[in-house]
């Protein structure tokens, strides 16, 4: 028998075999019965079982420990409370009162009187019967201004005084220190009374003695403006000098005319200016000579 035959003899086998099974199952029209199965869900009683009920005493372990057993009667016991010390008197017990020392009294001292400051000593005169030189305190347009200062100096024990001046003009009043016989006396002057005036300006001046030759260009110092001028007169009439002084304003020139020197030495000096330096006057110069037939001198001016 070939090997087909057999596979198809074993497969109808099979079919039929599956047949049996099932077909009884489609063809049969009773149900299938299901059993009741009733579960039980009550909670089974607890068991019975004996108990013994036992009562114990709680211990607090806080409490105090137990008392310590009886001491001597006679000791007291101390206990620290952190606390300051009180001292209970009794009303009928007597305190000693504690002595105190009392310092032993002190001598009495005498009032000290502030020691009065020693008299400035008097100013040493420095000015001279006659001299060539002054110290010149400056040029003052308020005549009871420069009178002040001059009373000021002389309390201090100098030969101050105030001349009239016509300053660019107006009247004004310089005021002056002197004479002094030589240049070094009038300098240490002017030093000491820088130390009462510091604010007044000062500088060294001769005071008669008219120039004769034109100031050096060390004379002012070179950071200083303004302090050279070109003296073209000295007159022993104010009003001579107020002319010439007036004939240079009119052409242009500014000028005015100071007193030099006191008494029947004074002159009254016509000068133009002042220059910011000494090459200012020296041009100046020139013109006025050629304009007015007047020769100048340079001279400084404070």
């Amino acid at each position: 028998m070939d090997s087909a035959l057999k596979q198809r003899l074993l497969g109808a086998a099979v079919l039929i075999a599956l047949a049996i099974i099932f077909v009884p199952m489609f063809l049969s029209n009773t149900p299938q019965q299901i059993e009741n199965t009733t579960l039980n869900l009550d909670i089974p009683k607890a068991p019975e079982r004996k108990f013994e009920t036992r009562t114990l005493p709680v211990v607090d372990t806080t409490a105090a420990p137990a008392a310590a057993p009886a001491a001597d009667p006679n000791k007291v016991t101390m206990v620290d409370t952190k606390a300051p010390p009180k001292v209970d008197l009794q009303p009928d017990a007597a305190v000693a009162p504690t002595p105190v020392a009392t310092p032993a009294p002190k001598p009495p001292v005498a009032e000290s009187k502030p020691t009065p400051p020693p008299p400035a000593p008097a100013p040493v005169a420095v000015a001279a019967a006659e001299g060539r030189f002054a110290v010149n305190l400056g040029v003052y347009a308020d005549r009871a201004h420069a009178g002040a200062l001059v009373a000021k100096l002389k309390k201090a024990g100098y030969s101050a005084y105030d001349e009239s001046t016509d300053y660019q003009g107006k009247p004004a009043a310089r005021v002056r220190v002197g004479p002094f016989a030589d240049r070094a006396a009038a300098e240490g002057a002017r030093l000491k009374i820088k130390q009462i005036e510091p604010k007044v300006p000062s500088s060294v001046v001769e005071s008669n003695a008219q120039p004769s030759a034109d100031a050096p260009a060390t004379a002012v110092a070179a950071n200083r403006a303004g302090g050279w001028a070109l003296q073209l007169g000295a007159f022993k009439s104010e009003a001579e000098a107020n002319k010439l002084r007036d004939r240079l304003r009119t052409g242009g020139v500014a000028s005015f005319v100071e007193r030099n020197g006191s008494g029947d030495s004074a002159l009254w000096r016509v000068r133009a200016g002042p220059y910011a330096d000494r090459t200012g006057a020296e041009s100046a110069r020139g013109g006025i000579e050629e304009k007015f037939k007047v020769k100048g001198m340079i001279v400084t001016q404070p």
